[in-house]
């Protein structure tokens, strides 16, 4: 069965957040961006001739701000990603696309609720205006608030928050204040990650130079424990590490990612997962799009060795809270999880890390804090 997920990213902003280190660019040059849509529409047209598209469930754009484009931009965006995909939608395909609270008016968002995309994940991360400020982002907490709003009237109904926690400064009392004013916006899910200090940033640089003031380690695990309780008292369920969702509202195509199913992967930096093999294209703009001009943009291609694939069915199976469908580990791989990790298991079953239930095997509550140790376990 060939991909039911597709991955788009538009690599623009307005600016770079201190703390950001995805494939993203600043420009303030349109015929740049017109001339990456081509580059894009043309990967799209060989990816899809050479790897045909059946069935279309979940896309979702990401950057980069996709919202980022003006409307001309958008509209033209959009109308690519109907032609190439449009007639292999379900009914009920989930559309989603990133946007910045800073960038998106009422005529914009109409643009994109018509042309198909019916999922909005704000990039908020607090609602402190100093912290924003702090972080490099260009919006204040007003701006989110008039941005959902918008949305609102424009017919969508489906939105995520990106929240973040140990950042530079944030107390718990300013992260309960936060989460307060997200409950607030009666949005359908949330992710909340923690703040990594990654290299080629600006953090990162200060961080080095001891001025990057960090709340401690214990901070950040009560801020995590918190997040949990309050997400779990206002009705939204933990159904990974860092999502939290009301019923019937998780990410289709995050769990695509999770359950290890392949997808494909388009745009500048992007990664693919299709037939067993997986790809990365071009980061850097101007190779990106020369690379289109000739053919497809991979820059690194290979096939995914049946023993990564069994780890990377642990290590993503497990950051969802229901765990590692045990049968369907079984039927993929012609082992059972026993067979291969039992050793492993076994040692995290008994240090209260790791539990089976229901054909599952999943974090504990205590293992939950501790994911990344116990995910390294099975890196062999």
């Amino acid at each position: 069965m060939m991909p039911q997920s597709v991955y788009i990213h538009i690599p623009f902003c307005t600016n770079k957040c201190y703390y950001c280190d995805f494939n993203s660019f600043v420009t303030n040059n349109p015929q740049l961006i017109w001339d990456y849509l081509d580059a894009l529409k043309s990967e799209m047209e060989i990816t899809f001739s050479q790897q045909p598209i059946e069935q279309v469930k979940t896309i979702f754009v990401g950057g980069g701000t996709p919202t980022f484009l003006d409307h001309a931009q958008m509209r033209a965006f959009l109308e690519i990603v109907q032609k190439q995909l449009g007639k292999y939608w379900v009914d009920d395909i989930e559309f989603s696309m990133e946007a910045n609270p800073g960038t998106t008016d009422v005529e914009k968002l109409r643009i994109m609720r018509e042309l198909g995309v019916n999922r909005l994940s704000f990039g908020v991360q607090s609602f402190d205006d100093a912290l924003l400020k702090r972080l490099g982002r260009i919006h204040d907490q007003e701006a989110v608030y008039r941005s959902i709003d918008n949305a609102k009237k424009v017919g969508f109904d489906n939105f995520s928050i990106d929240l973040m926690f140990g950042l530079p400064d944030q107390t718990l009392d300013i992260f309960r204040q936060t989460l307060d004013k997200a409950f607030g916006l009666g949005t359908t899910h949330f992710s909340a990650y923690s703040l990594k200090v990654e290299e080629n940033t600006l953090f990162h640089t200060l961080y080095q130079k001891d001025q990057l003031p960090l709340p401690s380690e214990e901070t950040e695990l009560e801020m995590y424990m918190v997040l949990i309780e309050e997400m779990e008292r206002h009705g939204y369920k933990q159904y990974e590490i860092s999502n939290f969702a009301k019923p019937g509202f998780e990410s289709k195509h995050n769990k695509t990612y999770w359950l290890n199913r392949e997808y494909y992967g388009v745009g500048a930096g992007a990664h693919g997962y299709v037939c067993g093999h997986r790809h990365v294209n071009a980061g850097p703009l101007a190779i990106y799009m020369q690379k289109c001009k000739e053919g497809l943009p991979r820059v690194e291609q290979f096939e995914v060795p049946r023993e990564d694939a069994m780890e990377e069915q642990m290590i993503l199976g497990l950051r969802l809270r229901e765990g590692v469908d045990l049968s369907a580990f079984a039927s993929r791989f012609g082992a059972t999880v026993h067979d291969v990790f039992g050793t492993i298991i076994e040692d995290e079953i008994a240090k209260g890390m790791l539990e089976e239930q229901g054909g599952f095997l999943k974090l504990t509550k205590q293992g939950l804090p501790l994911g990344n140790e116990v995910f390294a376990r099975f890196l062999r």
